[in-house]
């Protein structure tokens, strides 16, 4: 007598989802069916997926004048993977490919990514995938924020945040920009700044002393990645209002009138393509500082609300094929 064979559940796609404004406890891991792409659109199976700090002030409903949310939605922004399948009409992809890009549909914290084919790149070969997943934010953002402030060279920069995600490629591209770069942050990162051809000065109290005592004739240009006063310090040193820009202090910016720049200012493939190749060929380095799997996206994220990190925190959505092709992830 035959017995019955027992038929193999499948596993469902995950993704995180937000049902209201609040804390990590928001954060809810949930099965969804696989996505199908429309057309010009691209599905993506998930390999790594960035976090950035502004995804928390939207989870905590911080930020929803600027940017309104229907419940329930998702997060993320940057991510890369291998296509699964692409829409009509999409030709610069194919199945199996190995692309990074982003989403503007808060959806990159997934096992799988719909986007449009426009928001994606190929993947450098030697661009390892915890980087290429978490670079788009910072990189845009690092590019809009220097660029905001026209550093030129023999100016003197001073980059609050300066190890952070976008302030560790700040300091870099303003160093390629041929400013002397004051880099401001915790002592323990003074080591990677010096590597990077930064000056590095703690933060603090007494800060506004060491930076004229560092710099008598004052910074030219103040890129402020950090908020809690550092665009009145900037006034305060003399800095010229255009010659301000902060990413986080709209306050300080709408009040005082200087440049609040970010990522949406360089929004672009060029853009990613541009930072991707400079870090892929060794011209620039992005630190991690932790890569955390999915099932541990809510301690990823305290993690990142500390604001203590050297660089990213990556998620890991398909650890397997994450861990047999990654490179050593060096800080």
């Amino acid at each position: 007598m035959r017995m019955p064979q027992r038929v193999r559940k499948q596993r469902m796609p995950k993704l995180v989802q937000l049902t209201s404004y609040g804390g990590v406890d928001q954060l809810r891991i949930i099965d969804v069916a696989k996505p199908e792409p429309k057309p010009g659109e691209v599905v993506v199976r998930t390999i790594a997926a960035g976090t950035n700090p502004g995804e928390i002030s939207i989870r905590e409903g911080l930020l929803k004048e600027m940017f309104p949310m229907d419940f329930p939605f998702g997060q993320g922004t940057d991510f890369a993977g291998r296509v699964e399948s692409v829409g009509a009409d999409v030709t610069d992809f194919v199945a199996g490919d190995d692309v990074m890009g982003w989403t503007d549909r808060r959806g990159a914290q997934a096992e799988y990514v719909v986007t449009e084919a426009a928001q994606l790149i190929p993947k450098p070969p030697s661009l390892d995938w915890y980087r290429a997943g978490s670079l788009y934010v910072v990189a845009t953002t690092a590019v809009a924020a220097v660029r905001a402030v026209a550093l030129k060279p023999g100016d003197t920069v001073a980059i609050s945040g300066a190890a952070g995600g976008v302030g560790s490629l700040a300091v870099q591209l303003a160093r390629r920009a041929g400013a002397r770069v004051i880099g401001i942050a915790s002592e323990e990162n003074a080591s990677f700044l010096r590597s990077v051809g930064v000056e590095p000065l703690a933060y603090g109290d007494g800060l506004a002393d060491r930076l004229r005592a560092l710099a008598p004739n004052g910074p030219n240009a103040f890129v402020d990645l950090f908020g809690g006063g550092y665009v009145e310090l900037a006034l305060a040193l003399g800095v010229a209002r255009e010659r301000i820009d902060t990413i986080i202090d709209f306050a300080g910016a709408q009040k005082y009138g200087v440049k609040a720049e970010g990522s949406a200012e360089a929004a672009s493939r060029e853009t990613l393509a541009y930072i991707a190749n400079l870090i892929a060929w060794g011209a620039m380095v992005m630190p991690l500082t932790a890569i955390y799997p999915f099932a541990a996206l809510r301690d990823a994220y305290n993690e990142l609300a500390r604001r203590k990190t050297r660089g990213k925190i990556v998620l890991a959505l398909d650890a397997a094929i994450a861990e047999a092709i990654r490179p050593l992830a060096s800080a």
